[in-house]
């Protein structure tokens, strides 16, 4: 499984280097996209990273003018700018046709049968 995962993400973040994306900036970003006003413990959650590392994401991605900290009290809600948005909005689905792609290899049943085994083995661990 690991070798697999390995493989895909070397796959995925060549093919988001077409945005000069890596794979953590491009999974910020859809998280964000998908779910504006997010905080950015929320996203550091959903990203499995630690506050430090979603500090420094978060600068590089606000440097490129792509994602905006919003202050509310002690929290910052994160949304996209607008030419984060028209990124999105690129990005997002040219990577989902590209991970389908990928799973093509599976018949439709096989990769229902994936995605339910992942999401069963997903959920036994948390």
């Amino acid at each position: 499984m690991l070798r697999i995962t390995r493989r895909d993400q070397r796959a995925a973040a060549r093919h988001l280097a077409d945005w000069d994306l890596s794979y953590a900036q491009f999974d910020a970003i859809a998280q964000i996209g998908a779910q504006e006003g997010i905080s950015q413990h929320e996203l550091a959650e959903r990203l499995l990273v630690t506050q430090g590392n979603i500090t420094q994401l978060l600068d590089k991605l606000g440097r490129r003018g792509l994602v905006r900290r919003c202050p509310e009290g002690r929290t910052n809600r994160l949304a996209l700018t607008p030419e984060g948005r028209a990124l999105f909005s690129q990005v997002v689905p040219a990577h989902e046709d590209w991970q389908q792609s990928r799973l093509d290899a599976l018949s439709e049943e096989d990769q229902r049968t994936l995605l339910r085994i992942l999401a069963q083995l997903d959920r036994a661990q948390r």
